[in-house]
């Protein structure tokens, strides 16, 4: 027989026994979806063991890997452990290695990455490495941007590109230099149209992920759009499941001690599910400590110090030792009061604009006034009324000291502002911003704020940008980046 023939016909005969290489996939398949949406409701143990029986039936879909980056992402975000941020160090780099491995025709491919860069820049912000989080962000921004240009199909693109568009548009001042330096530039009003069509869509992919994009989407109406009772009703309308899904417990729980409603705050936090299988966290002492405290209940040290003795990372421990402190302080136990300040200086960061004020309270020679302090903390728990009464009947000139006088005209203001007496309370929003614009406190840069927030309201835009630029105005003052980035926010508005 002729060599090169014998040859072909060997080969003919041994390549069906050579093995094949399986192509790797991204099969979002039911056993998938099953574990998505275990872990979105912070049921990550039982997500878990979904994973591992989808991996071992199908070793070669990339789902999975995938997804357990969700579980990553929610354990070091709300836990913020140290050892466990050690242990998984390596995850993003060997999860962004196996998303390589999937096909390039499929919208999946740079997807998943940009949700892996995205969850990981949120991470790292939590361990104080803003400098990588702002490039894991950039990644995810620009790979977001790619697929929605070769996929413009594909729903779950307009989810994280509109969040980013966002976030990008209202990067205060402070941060301005890293969204320069990395390029991006965003869009609020195009931003929120992605969002808002991807919580409305009605396919297979919208329906998935509704619960994730009802998460973000309330997040940047409540601190973006300035939209707090929009949201409020959004989360009755929509009747989320806040027994059972954690994350949206978290989510309400949250968002009610924001919008001073620190009642709403505890029902949430007493009616949710305790069955085993939860993701474990100190954050639920964290928030019912706030709920406590803004109606100057005795017994929220106990859950400010249970957070602290469960908690291993540094996000809010200055803030809570500063709310330990002046528990304590209207107790009247002067020693445990003096004891947690002191403790301010030594524990924690100052990552937050709640923990940078918490380590100026350290170097305070004086002690709040008590009255004012009773009358914030109901006032933000959303006690109005009893805080209104507590300061009946004074006036700026019963306090001697300029700071009270200062943060008295506020308070009234912001009284007044949150009863519905808008004329009333611009009057004294007015007064806190004679009394306190040169000065390092908060409270006229606020004051200015929420004047804007009045006109805009009223929908005289243009006086409203007027104030908004008034707070930006303002310098080296606490609480300067959030503030300003709510104050840009309300000028992209005016502006739409």
């Amino acid at each position: 027989m002729n060599h090169r023939l014998y040859c072909h016909i060997l080969l003919l005969l041994l390549i069906p026994v050579l093995p094949a290489v399986a192509q790797k996939t991204f099969d979002f398949n039911i056993a998938c979806r099953q574990a998505y949406k275990e872990i979105i409701q912070l049921k990550l143990e039982n997500g878990q063991r979904l994973l591992n029986a989808e991996k071992a039936r199908h070793p070669n879909n990339l789902i999975p890997y995938f997804l357990e980056n969700y579980i990553d992402f929610f354990t070091l975000f709300f836990n913020e452990d140290p050892a466990v941020y050690k242990a998984s160090s390596s995850h993003l780099e060997d999860r962004l290695d196996r998303m390589n491995e999937g096909p390039e025709d499929s919208p999946w491919y740079l997807y998943t990455k940009s949700v892996l860069h995205f969850q990981w820049a949120a991470i790292r912000i939590k361990f104080g490495e803003r400098w990588d989080a702002g490039w894991e962000f950039r990644r995810s921004y620009l790979q977001a941007k790619d697929n929605l240009k070769a996929w413009p199909s594909f729903s779950p693109n307009l989810l994280y590109n509109g969040a980013m568009q966002m976030v990008t548009a209202t990067i205060p001042d402070g941060y301005k230099w890293l969204s320069n330096l990395l390029g991006m530039k965003g869009n609020m009003k195009a931003g929120m149209e992605r969002v808002t069509k991807f919580l409305n869509a009605k396919d297979e992919w919208a329906q998935l992920f509704h619960e994730e994009a009802v998460f973000y989407y309330c997040y940047l109406q409540f601190y973006l759009n300035n939209d707090k009772q929009g949201v409020a009703a959004f989360i009755g309308q929509q009747q989320l499941d806040v027994v059972n899904n954690h994350l949206f417990t978290y989510l309400a729980a949250n968002l009610s001690l924001n919008n001073q409603q620190a009642d709403k705050a505890k029902q949430v936090l007493e009616a949710r599910s305790q069955a085993a299988g939860y993701l474990a966290t100190p954050v639920w002492d964290l928030e019912m400590g706030y709920a406590k405290l803004h109606h100057l209940e005795p017994d929220a040290p106990v859950y400010f110090e249970q957070f602290l003795r469960n908690f291993k990372g540094k996000f809010y421990v200055k803030d809570v030792l500063l709310k330990l402190s002046w528990s304590y302080y209207l107790q009247n136990d002067q020693a445990k009061a003096s004891w947690y300040r002191q403790e301010i200086g030594k524990r924690g960061n100052t990552d937050t604009d709640a923990d940078k004020l918490a380590q100026k309270e350290t170097k305070a020679t004086r002690w709040p006034n008590r009255l004012l302090l009773e009358a914030r903390l109901l006032n933000d728990g959303g006690y109005h009324r009893e805080a209104l009464r507590l300061l009946h009947g004074k006036t700026t000139a019963d306090f001697p000291q300029i700071e009270d006088r200062l943060e008295f005209a506020y308070r009234v203001g912001r009284l007044y502002d949150d009863l519905g007496a808008d004329d009333d309370a611009i009057i004294f929003y007015k007064d806190a911003i004679a009394l306190g614009e040169d000065r390092k406190e908060y409270f006229a840069a606020r004051a200015a704020l929420h004047i804007g927030f009045i006109y805009e309201e009223r929908k005289d835009k243009a006086t409203a940008i007027s104030w908004f630029e008034k707070c930006i105005s303002m310098k080296d003052h606490d609480f300067k980046n959030s503030l300003d980035q709510r104050a840009k926010a309300g000028i992209g508005r005016c502006k739409e």
